[in-house]
C-alpha cells in the first residue's frame, strides 16, 4: 500500500503536468548580444562555447540578425526551442552593426550586457574575466583590447586592416579625446543601466558602437581594458570593406560636432565629396576633349550622380539598400529627382565661368548648389522607407 506522502507527491506532479507549467528559470545576470549577418555556420559553435565558458553564470545569448539570407535566424531559433538561454531578434528593413547592438542591449533585462561578434574572432573565455571586473563595482565598462600589454591582433586582421585600425584609433583619440587604447574594439561588456542611459545619443548607423558609447558618455564611464588576442575567422566572410572608412569618418565628424547633424547626412556629404572629385575629373577630361562647357558640366554631373548613387546605396543607405530591379528603378529615380539639382548646378556654374582658368571654381560652386536638393530628394524618394 502506498503511503500518504507518496500519494500526495504523485498528485502534486499530476497537477503540475496538467497545467503545463514550465519549471522556473533563473533570471540572467549577463546578456551576450550577438549581432549577425550570414553567420549560420558560426552560431551553433559559438553557443556551445558560451555554454562551456559560462557554465557557472546565469546568462542568455541574444542573436540580433539582419534578415540573413543564409537562415541564421532560423538556426538560432532551433537552438532556442531546445535551450531558453538563446533569444532571437530578426530585423527586417533595418541593417547595420551598431543598430543591431543597440536593439540587443535594450532587449536585455540583465544587470550586465556584453557585445561580441558572432564570427568566432572574439575570445569567449574573456567573458567571465570581464564580468568579474564589473561585479567589483568600480567599473562601468570593460573592453577586450588588442592594444594594451598582452593584447594582439593575432591572425585576425590583414596587415592593411591592422594599419587602418591603428590610424582610426589615433583619429578617435585626438578628435574625440577618447582615452581608450583600442576604441575600435567590438568586444566589450557594460552595465546595462549605463547602456540604457546612453542609448538615445547613439547612432544606429555604422560599425563602431564602442566608440559611439564612449564619446557619448563624455568621460562619465569608468573603463577598464583587458588584453585579448583577435582570432582568425573560421566560417563565412568579413562584412567590412573599404567603404566602412567613409562610415567611420561620418561617425567621427558627427560626434566631433556634438551630433548637430546626423551620421547619415554626413555620410551623404562624404560620398558627395568623393563625387566632387569624380565630377571635376570628368569635367576636365571633357573640356580637354574640346566639349563646350555647359555640355561638359552637364555630362560630368551625371557621371558624378551615377557614382554617388552606387556609393550611397552601398553605404549611406545600406539599411534601405536597393537590390535587383529596384537598383535600376532607384537609379532612374535618382536621376529624375536630382535633375533640379543639376539645373541649379549648371546654372550657377555658367554664371561663374568666365575664364577657362577658373573651370574648377565654377564646377565646384555648381556641384555644391545641387547637394542640398540631392540629399533631401534621395532620402524622401529614392531610398524612402518601405
Amino acid at each position: 500500500m502506498e503511503s500518504a506522502a507518496t500519494l500526495a507527491g504523485g498528485m502534486k506532479n499530476d497537477e503540475t503536468a496538467g497545467t503545463g507549467a514550465a519549471p522556473a528559470t533563473q533570471a540572467a545576470e549577463l546578456s551576450v548580444v550577438l549581432p549577425s549577418f550570414n553567420e549560420a555556420a558560426n552560431i551553433p559553435i559559438l553557443f556551445d562555447l558560451l555554454k562551456e565558458t559560462l557554465k557557472d553564470i546565469s546568462w542568455e545569448a541574444i542573436v540580433v540578425d539582419d534578415n540573413s539570407p543564409d537562415g541564421t535566424a532560423e538556426i538560432a531559433r532551433r537552438i532556442a526551442r531546445q535551450d531558453p538561454r538563446m533569444r532571437v531578434i530578426r530585423r527586417i528593413g533595418r541593417r547595420g552593426l551598431s543598430g543591431a547592438c543597440i536593439e540587443g542591449m535594450l532587449a536585455s533585462s540583465a544587470s550586465y550586457v556584453a557585445v561580441m561578434d558572432a564570427d568566432l574572432q572574439h575570445d569567449e573565455t574573456m567573458l567571465p574575466k570581464m564580468l568579474a571586473e564589473l561585479r567589483i563595482g568600480d567599473t562601468d565598462l570593460v573592453v577586450a583590447s588588442r592594444k594594451v600589454d598582452g593584447g594582439t591582433v593575432g591572425e585576425g586582421l590583414s596587415s592593411m586592416r591592422t594599419w587602418g585600425s591603428n590610424v582610426a584609433n589615433g583619429l578617435a583619440q585626438k578628435l574625440l579625446n577618447v582615452t581608450l587604447k583600442d576604441p575600435m574594439s567590438g568586444f566589450f561588456m557594460i552595465r546595462r543601466e549605463k547602456a540604457e542611459a546612453l542609448a538615445p545619443n547613439l547612432s544606429s548607423q555604422g560599425f563602431k558602437i564602442l566608440l559611439d558609447l564612449v564619446s557619448s558618455a563624455n568621460g562619465s564611464l569608468r573603463i577598464r581594458e583587458l588584453p585579448f588576442t583577435f582570432r582568425e575567422r573560421q566560417h563565412g566572410e568579413s562584412k567590412l570593406d573599404t567603404l566602412v572608412t567613409l562610415d567611420y569618418f561620418g561617425l567621427l565628424l558627427a560626434k566631433y560636432f556634438g551630433n548637430v547633424v546626423s551620421v547619415r547626412f554626413l555620410m551623404f556629404g562624404l560620398v558627395g565629396a568623393s563625387g566632387l572629385v569624380v565630377h571635376l575629373t570628368a569635367l576636365r577630361i571633357l573640356l580637354l576633349g574640346g566639349m563646350e562647357f555647359n555640355l561638359a558640366q552637364t555630362a560630368a554631373s551625371f557621371v558624378a550622380m551615377t557614382t554617388n548613387f552606387f556609393l550611397n546605396n552601398q553605404l549611406t543607405y545600406r539599411d534601405r539598400r536597393l537590390r535587383g530591379l529596384r537598383v535600376i528603378v532607384g537609379l532612374l529615380t535618382f536621376y529624375a529627382v536630382c535633375s533640379v539639382g543639376v539645373l541649379a548646378n549648371v546654372g550657377v556654374a555658367n554664371l561663374i565661368y568666365a575664364d577657362p582658368a577658373y573651370w574648377w571654381f565654377a564646377g565646384t560652386a555648381g556641384a555644391i548648389m545641387g547637394a542640398v536638393w540631392n540629399y533631401a530628394a534621395s532620402s524622401a524618394l529614392t531610398w524612402r522607407k518601405s
